[in-house]
């Protein structure tokens, strides 16, 4: 269903939502392409492909969904506002990044034409328009989650060109993985995952270039309960990685085997001790 949180200022459809009766919880912060009359009146034209977006990751997440886990995949564009960068957008990362509402590509090529930067109050607007009601959605699902069984999985699903070397050097590994170093999710489950990964015939690292952003820093929590995990996936794995952005489906289906894995493994999981 499509989620009922939208911005009073542009009516948008915030997210789609599949709510399930099981433990996992699997969200896409970034596959979304809409974007609102006013930020695409004040983008440059070359920015309009987009080129950031994590392509097809909704369609994939749909797709390895197993039966009761629940979904939240954003409708809305990064370049609207990123849902995986905190509120007062302290930088996650050390070096080159991209903010919580960017004025720049992963490139560092102006996203906006000139004099047609967003302001102060232009940001903050933002922030309360979008945001919040994603992540007040997203709260309430792992709350509910949690409240039902006790504990909640979640799995912060991502994809990013293979090469952007003013993120990272050389060629990104094919699947990282990512608990904030260890302190977002129980170190079996960050074990088991790492190791259906491994398995998959894909290379794979844990806590690298992408540790995790907030999504997975903020409500990754062992011991309330919720353990989070983020995937960044190289988008060559899946697709052609240059405008229009072809989904390519024998790679997207060797894919997704390793992903069902990876799934599988958190499904497999069950804390140990009372969740308080």
């Amino acid at each position: 269903m499509k989620g009922l949180m939208v911005s009073k200022s542009t009516e948008m459809p915030l997210f789609d939502q599949i709510c399930g009766d099981g433990p996992l919880i699997l969200n896409v912060p970034h596959a979304g392409t809409d974007l609102p009359d006013f930020l695409r009146d004040a983008l440059h034209p070359d920015a309009l492909d987009l080129r950031d977006t994590d392509w097809h990751m909704d369609r994939i997440a749909r797709d390895v969904l197993p039966k009761g886990a629940s979904l939240m995949a954003a409708r809305v564009s990064r370049y609207v506002v990123d849902l995986n960068r905190p509120g007062d957008d302290i930088p996650l990362y050390a070096g080159a990044t991209t903010g919580l509402i960017s004025t720049i590509d992963f490139d560092g090529t102006p996203l906006y034409r000139d004099g047609m930067e967003p302001d102060a109050e232009a940001r903050a607007a933002r922030v309360v328009a979008f945001w919040e009601p994603y992540h007040a959605a997203l709260a309430a699902e792992i709350n509910r989650i949690r409240a039902a069984h006790g504990y909640c999985l979640l799995l912060d699903v991502h994809s990013i060109r293979s090469h952007v070397p003013r993120l990272f050097d050389g060629r990104l590994p094919d699947l990282n993985l990512g608990t904030n170093s260890g302190a977002a999710c129980a170190a079996k489950l960050s074990d088991a995952a790492f190791a259906a990964l491994q398995d998959s015939g894909f290379s794979a690292v844990r806590d690298g270039r992408f540790k995790g952003g907030h999504i997975t820093r903020h409500y990754g929590d062992p011991e309330y309960g919720v353990h989070a995990l983020q995937i960044e996936i190289a988008q060559e794995c899946y697709m052609i990685e240059k405008s229009p952005w072809t989904y390519v489906p024998e790679k997207a289906d060797r894919l997704k085997v390793a992903l069902a894995r990876l799934v599988g493994a958190m499904t497999d999981f069950h804390p140990e001790g009372p969740q308080t």
